[in-house]
């Protein structure tokens, strides 16, 4: 891959006050869990054990940690493991390319002429 260049998996969930997402790093396994095959570990496609809400955004917008009366009242659990469960089962998968960045390397060096 170039510098920057990399794809970004997320998977959202809609709910009846918010949006909510949960970031997977591995595409492929999260589709083998997700067809049924529960002894895939979550460890091995989470990114990150938390939960992010997107105030009404959908899959765009700022990310912000969802509290834990947020999840209550939404998921009526506070528990981060069975609410990440519930979004990966009920969710939508959401991936999206970052393209490579393009610039100077090191603009400190200036024009790299002896003077």
């Amino acid at each position: 891959m170039a510098r920057g260049e990399t794809t970004q998996a997320k998977v959202h969930y809609k709910g009846n006050h918010d949006d909510y997402l949960v970031f997977v790093d591995d595409v492929d396994a999260y589709k083998k869990w997700s067809a049924g095959d529960k002894s895939v570990p979550l460890a091995h496609f989470v990114s990150t054990f938390k939960v992010f809400r997107t105030h009404n955004q959908g899959v765009q917008g700022t990310f912000d940690a969802a509290a834990k009366g947020t999840l209550e009242s939404e998921f009526e659990t506070g528990n981060h493991d069975d609410v990440i469960k519930i979004i990966l089962e009920r969710g939508s998968l959401q991936t999206s390319e970052m393209p490579e960045r393009q610039g100077s390397k090191n603009d400190t060096m200036g024009s790299m002429i002896a003077h």
